[in-house]
């Protein structure tokens, strides 16, 4: 996969209480990325995009749920979460990150 596409995968950063918790406790980082990105192109996209070396990568698919707004029915999006956990000593600083 090229530099190029790769970067393209992630889509954003997930900052909510949870993540950032798990961010000062073992260095886990969680991204929004494209439903057709694999833990091997996400390692890579990471360590491309911010200068670290990857440990391990957890995949998440987020299904859709069940919206109503009065009468009309529908679903929201289903989408893909990966969680990224770095080697020790590393981290990821977002304010160079642009989604």
């Amino acid at each position: 996969m090229s530099q190029e596409s790769l970067m393209h995968l992630l889509i954003a950063p997930i900052t909510t209480e949870k993540t950032m918790r798990s961010t000062g406790a073992d260095s886990t980082y969680a991204f929004s990325v494209v439903k057709e990105a694999t833990k091997d192109n996400i390692r890579k996209a990471v360590e491309l995009m911010f200068n670290t070396k990857v440990n391990r990568v957890r995949v998440v698919n987020v299904k859709s749920k069940p919206k109503r707004f009065g009468q009309i029915q529908g679903r929201s999006k289903a989408w893909k979460k990966a969680y990224v956990t770095l080697k020790s000593g590393e981290q990821i600083d977002f304010s160079g990150f642009q989604a």
